[in-house]
């Protein structure tokens, strides 16, 4: 009785033993089954791209005017280093960690770490956040493509302030231009999705980051040597203006700060999954960070001194790039190519945007169906065009449907997405990597970054997420 007793605990202790080795396998496998990146430059541009979107070209631009300008360059730079930096690396570990998606990399890693399962929140989290952000950015999005239409066209040419507001209140209001134009977006989205990492995901931003940068770096020149106000356009985007800024700005910059990176949503853990072995984490974090923000500056380069030449105002809100740049540009010599070239930029932005959203979903959906990856694309697409049916809506027919607080269908969406899955998502990610995750698996993934470790282990553990749980409170409370 007693030696069956012991043959039974020896073959229960190999299985356990080749189970374990199997997780490990799993959790250092090269590759992912999705497909990798061909180079570390083309993670960089990957996602650079994801981060870059109508976060730096639109909503950067008008925050700092509201802010005081310099001064809030000065605390949104602090917080991308204190806060975006280290959950950045923390994602990108987290992905190239787990090599699947980032509900299941979660799940594998949390039973590797002798964590609790329920750690899979994160993933899950993470991919309907970035599910819900795509839904209403495709129509946003849609907005931007349509603008290059009218620019092209000539329909901003002289263009005066109240024709400009009527023209964009004439597009919002039409249902089936509002539609037309996020379906195309969304179809385009699909498109790339479906043809994998390789030949859809980086030929995409293989070809679209450059052109981006270069787009920019155009505008940029264009500002200054037609505007005659770039100087005060860099005096304001660039000289603290303490007497604007209050701790109220600061809650904005640390939001910015953390949303402009991609974090929470998904998107950057999905992508690092496919990073190569062997190239620095930090060191890749880094240079996203680098860029993104530049981006931003450039942004505002561009946009100030456009404003600040036709005497408008700076603060505009979310109104500056839809009404206040036409004008600018429909008053501004060569404005007609120039604001193509602007919307065309804005498109290129959203276009590598979105597609890191759609990721994490479809990522999942291949690894758990046998749809493959064209079909997992088109099935979680369409399911995001027809959410974002709803957020199209809340500019016409459903403008007056309220579902909470006042707030409409979109405003919802943007509401749960942003100030509570975002942050929560960006907490538990240092939680969970700073503390719970494996010292094996720390320095498996940072092995390059040795130097940096200890740094980035005080960030992560202790001032990213505070930072982090601040936002979050004050903008729910």
């Amino acid at each position: 009785m007693y030696v069956g007793m012991d043959d039974l605990w020896i073959q229960v202790k190999m299985v356990t033993i080749k189970l374990r080795k199997r997780g490990r396998g799993m959790l250092n496998q090269s590759e992912s089954m999705h497909g990798m990146w061909s180079s570390r430059l083309m993670f960089i541009f990957a996602a650079a791209g994801s981060a870059v979107g109508l976060g730096n070209i639109w909503r950067f631009p008008y925050l700092a005017g509201e802010n005081g300008g310099g001064v809030f360059v000065l605390a949104y730079l602090g917080c991308i280093a204190l806060i975006g930096i280290p959950i950045l690396v923390a994602e990108i570990l987290l992905g190239r960690a787990g090599r699947q998606s980032p509900i299941n990399a979660m799940l594998v890693l949390a039973k590797a770490s002798n964590a609790s399962p329920a750690w899979s929140i994160i993933g899950w989290m993470g991919a309907l956040a970035g599910f819900m952000i795509l839904s209403f950015y495709g129509v946003i999005a849609g907005w931007a493509m349509a603008y290059v239409a009218d620019m092209v066209s000539g329909n901003f040419v002289g263009i005066e302030a109240d024709a400009a507001a009527k023209s964009f209140d004439d597009f919002t209001g039409d249902p089936l231009k509002v539609v037309g134009w996020q379906t195309a977006f969304m179809a385009l989205t699909i498109t790339i999705a479906a043809r994998g990492v390789g030949r859809g995901l980086e030929m995409t931003v293989r070809y679209l980051m450059p052109a981006l940068f270069l787009l920019l770096v155009v505008l940029v020149l264009y500002s200054a040597l037609t505007t005659g106000h770039f100087v005060a356009g860099l005096t304001f985007l660039f000289q603290p203006n303490f007497d604007d800024f209050s701790s109220n700005s600061l809650i904005m910059a640390m939001g910015q700060a953390f949303f402009t990176l991609s974090l929470g949503m998904g998107a950057i853990m999905a992508y690092g999954a496919y990073m190569p072995k062997g190239s620095s984490i930090v060191g890749t974090a880094a240079t996203i960070a680098v860029l993104d923000t530049g981006v931003a500056l450039m942004s505002g380069m561009v946009i100030f001194p456009l404003v600040f030449a036709n005497g408008l105002e700076s603060s505009a809100g979310p109104g500056l790039m839809f009404i206040t740049l036409p004008i600018a540009f429909g008053q501004m010599i060569g404005g007609q190519i120039f604001g193509t070239i602007f919307f065309v930029l804005v498109s290129f932005a959203a276009i590598t945007s979105s597609i890191s959203l759609l990721e994490p979903a479809v990522a999942w959906v291949v690894e758990k169906t046998r749809l493959g990856r064209a079909r997992g694309a088109v099935l979680v697409g369409l399911i995001a065009w027809l959410l974002g049916l709803g957020s199209a809506l809340s500019f016409n027919l459903g403008a007056e449907w309220t579902l909470t607080n006042g707030m409409n269908f979109f405003d919802v969406m943007d509401y749960v997405s942003n100030n509570i899955l975002l942050p929560l998502g960006g907490i538990l990610i240092a939680i969970f990597t700073g503390w719970l995750l494996s010292e094996d698996q720390l320095q498996a993934q940072l092995a390059e970054d040795q130097g940096a470790l200890p740094v980035w282990r005080f960030l992560t553990r202790f001032i990213a997420p505070l930072g982090v749980l601040i936002v979050f409170l004050v903008t729910i409370f």
